[in-house]
């Protein structure tokens, strides 16, 4: 019978005349149906075009996926900041960036993650006429010419370049030369309170250090979620939290960073972005989660038969629901970890303390047992009350309905009262008389 749309193999059996034209005539229903299903394929395949172009892009950084649509030399950039923010910014040429690195020395780095390394420099008088001699860090994005690369980067030099807090890093220029994609901060010679709060080397950090990180990072959060055009920070994370030399805590790394709603809208449906652990659950419940760390290519999918309904729904779920709230959960995250000096993931744990949430989550209401959980290297130097309080509105941030979550504002506000001077000699005796209190 040769070739038919079906692929079916002749049974050897006879076939009546009767049955032959019966298959003759569905055979020729089906090619009839071809120029009703031609157009229907094609506006599919329009659709799922759609549902491939990047969503998360925020209002004040307009760019295409297209790599050459977006901004590549210092006049452009310069031209789309001008539309969003006049804060001046300045373009370093690659030469000068070596220069203030001493051409990106080893013993110069700070510190290397995903995005490239981060080097400490020295901006000296002759360097150009009517810049000020400072101490700077110097990040580069190296090895990621990528549009998603590219885009966080052009983030940062929007948001930073436009809004200005004491517990937000000072951006101090940048540089857009051919492939090179760099930033320059204000140096914060702490560094990250990741690495001062896990570290074996340097000495645990006391309970009001804690606490003044806490406040700090805090009110960083809640001047995004209330300036004229709030912004959702959307990777809120120890390692994002950087220290001046006083402990004074200042939120970096903008590549994430999100325009938040507007007018009656709740949410902005965005592309789930970010770090495991630190994550609201609402934001990633309902699609595939993609890591910033270990950021994977969305699977592909033929455009056939019913593999075009399942793609749609694939791409549709990857939208995750993003709000203020989602920061705020990340926040409870973060205080957990102060609390407790545990990773809000650690694989090296018994199983059922891997997941910090998971495991302090169910004893934060529980004044005796919250202080089995509190961070032994700290030698019970704190504030009973103190822990309470903190326990309390980490409890009260990690609940997973967002709108029971509480303010930026309002937990600014809870945290102000925990503030105790680092050289207060009353907290130790003061923790020992309300511990025995308790115990009795």
């Amino acid at each position: 019978m040769g070739n038919c749309w079906c692929g079916w193999e002749p049974s050897e059996n006879r076939v009546s005349s009767n049955a032959k034209s019966g298959r003759k005539r569905r055979r020729s229903s089906l090619f009839s149906l071809l120029p009703v299903l031609c157009p229907l394929f094609y506006v599919l395949g329009v659709i799922l075009n759609w549902l491939e172009s990047p969503k998360d892009q925020s209002p004040s950084v307009k760019v295409r996926k297209d790599d050459s649509k977006l901004p590549s030399n210092p006049e452009e950039v310069e031209d789309l900041r001008r539309c969003v923010s006049a804060k001046p910014l300045i373009a370093f040429t690659f030469n000068e960036l070596k220069a203030i690195t001493g051409n990106f020395r080893h013993d110069y780095m700070l510190g290397r993650g995903g995005f490239g390394s981060v080097y400490k420099g020295y901006i000296s008088e002759d360097l150009r006429e009517g810049l000020e001699p400072s101490t700077v860090a110097v990040k580069i994005h190296d090895g990621d010419n990528s549009h998603q690369g590219h885009r966080e980067w052009l983030a940062e030099v929007i948001f930073l370049g436009q809004l200005s807090h004491p517990n937000l890093v000072k951006l101090v220029g940048y540089c857009c030369e051919d492939e090179h994609r760099v930033l320059v901060y204000e140096y914060m010679a702490r560094g990250s309170v990741e690495n001062h709060l896990f570290s074996r080397v340097l000495l645990p950090l006391p309970w009001s250090t804690r606490m003044k990180i806490a406040f700090g990072a805090a009110k960083g959060l809640a001047f995004l979620h209330e300036a004229e055009k709030p912004v959702i920070y959307r990777d809120f994370k120890t390692s994002n939290i950087l220290m001046d030399m006083d402990y004074n805590a200042k939120l970096s790394d903008f590549g994430l960073a999100k325009d938040g709603p507007v007018g009656d809208e709740s949410h902005v449906s965005t592309r789930i972005m970010g770090t495991y652990g630190y994550a609201a659950p609402e934001y990633i419940m309902t699609g595939s989660y993609q890591n910033r760390k270990n950021r994977q290519q969305p699977r592909k999918w033929s455009i056939t038969g019913a593999n075009i309904i399942l793609r749609i729904k694939m791409r549709a779920s990857n939208a995750g629901h993003l709000s203020s709230r989602s920061d705020v959960y990340s926040f409870g995250v973060v205080l957990l970890e102060l609390l407790t000096g545990r990773k809000s993931l650690d694989k090296s744990r018994p199983a059922r303390e891997q997941n910090l949430t998971d495991w302090a989550l169910p004893v934060l209401r529980e004044k005796k047992k919250v202080l089995n959980i509190v961070d032994p290297r700290m030698e019970g130097d704190y504030l009973t009350k103190g822990v309470h309080k903190a326990a309390m509105l980490a409890y009260h941030c990690l609940n997973r309905n967002p709108k029971a979550r509480p303010l930026m504002r309002d937990i600014v506000d809870s945290l102000e009262p925990l503030q105790v001077p680092c050289n207060d000699p009353t907290e130790k005796s003061t923790f020992t008389f309300c511990s025995e209190n308790i115990e009795h």
